[in-house]
C-alpha cells in the first residue's frame, strides 16, 4: 500500500518520462557508472492528508535548511544509481523527498521502504538550492537535470573557450537553432570542486540568466518545465559542440555563424 505515492498516475507519466530521458543519457555515453541524477518537484501531485502520510517515513538529515522548500515534495534519483537501471526500471532507483516545517532534515520514501534501500543522490544540496531559487522565482521550472556531456565537457578542455562569451559565440554560431532554442546561452563555471557548497552558489548565480550552466571538465545542470524539455536544451547544445568537433577532425576550421546572420535570427525569433 505505501507504493500508492509511486503509482499515482502522473508520477507514472514522469517515470516513463524519467526511463526515456536516462536511456537517451546512457547510450550518449553523458552517464558513466552512476554518473547523472535528477529531481522534480511533484508537489502539485499530493493532498494535505498525503503529505502527513510522507512526514512519518524515515528522516534523511540536511546540512542547512530550504525554508522556501517547506511542504515541497520532490522526485529524486537515488545515490549510486546507474542511468541503464533507471531506464530499465525507474521506480526502483528513485525516491520521494519530503520537506516539512518540523525537521532540519527530509522524509525519504522508496519503493523499498521497508529497507530504506534508496536514498537520494550526493547532488541532493544543489538539487534543493536549485529547486528553492526556482520556487522564489515562481518560475515554471520544476526540473533539475545533471549530465556528462561528453562534446561540451570537451570544450572546457580548451583553453580559450574557458569564458561564456567564447563559448556561446562558438555555440551559436555552428547551428542556427542552438540560437532559436538557447538564446540565453550557457553558463559557465571554472573548475570547482563537485558535490561542494562553493559549486551550489556559482550555479545558483549562472541560472539566474542561464537555461544551462556548464561545469568545467565536469557537465551540465539543465532546468527545464519537464524533463524532456530539460534534456532537449542540453542537447541541441551538444549538437553544436559536435560539429565544431567535427569540423575540426576533417581537419577544417569552421568559420560559424556570422554576425550579421546571427543578428538577422535574433531578430526573427526574439520572444
Amino acid at each position: 500500500m505505501q507504493d500508492k505515492f509511486l503509482y499515482k498516475k502522473e508520477i507514472q507519466k514522469l517515470l516513463a518520462d524519467i526511463s526515456e530521458v536516462a536511456q537517451y543519457l546512457w547510450d550518449r555515453g553523458w552517464a558513466e557508472r552512476n554518473a547523472g541524477n535528477i529531481s522534480v518537484n511533484i508537489t502539485e501531485y499530493f493532498d494535505e492528508t498525503e503529505m502527513k502520510e510522507l512526514s512519518s517515513f524515515p528522516v534523511f538529515t540536511l546540512h542547512k535548511q530550504y525554508p522556501d522548500l517547506v511542504n515541497q515534495i520532490f522526485l529524486v534519483t537515488g545515490t549510486g544509481t546507474r542511468m541503464r537501471d533507471l531506464a530499465r526500471n525507474p521506480i526502483l532507483n528513485v525516491c520521494l523527498v519530503y520537506i516539512d516545517e518540523n525537521t532540519s532534515g527530509c522524509h525519504i520514501f522508496c519503493s523499498d521502504n521497508s529497507t530504506g534501500s534508496i536514498q537520494p543522490t550526493s547532488e541532493l544540496p544543489t538539487h534543493l538550492s536549485i529547486q528553492q531559487l526556482l520556487r522564489k522565482k515562481q518560475a515554471p521550472e520544476k526540473v533539475v537535470l545533471h549530465t556528462h556531456v561528453l562534446e561540451l565537457i570537451a570544450l572546457t578542455q580548451i583553453p580559450s573557450l574557458k569564458s561564456e562569451e567564447a563559448l556561446n559565440r562558438l555555440l551559436w554560431g555552428m547551428h542556427p537553432e542552438t540560437l532559436i532554442f538557447v538564446p540565453d546561452g550557457i553558463g559557465f563555471i571554472p573548475y570547482t570542486l563537485p558535490g561542494t557548497e562553493k559549486i551550489a552558489l556559482a550555479t545558483l548565480k549562472g541560472l539566474e540568466k542561464h537555461q544551462v550552466i556548464l561545469w568545467e571538465k565536469h557537465g551540465c545542470m539543465a532546468i527545464g518545465k519537464s524533463l524532456p524539455e530539460a534534456f532537449d536544451t542540453i542537447d541541441i547544445l551538444a549538437k553544436s559542440a559536435k560539429v565544431f568537433f567535427l569540423c575540426r577532425m576533417a581537419g577544417i576550421e569552421p568559420e560559424g555563424l556570422t554576425p550579421e546572420q546571427l543578428n538577422e535570427i535574433r531578430a526573427t525569433y526574439a520572444g
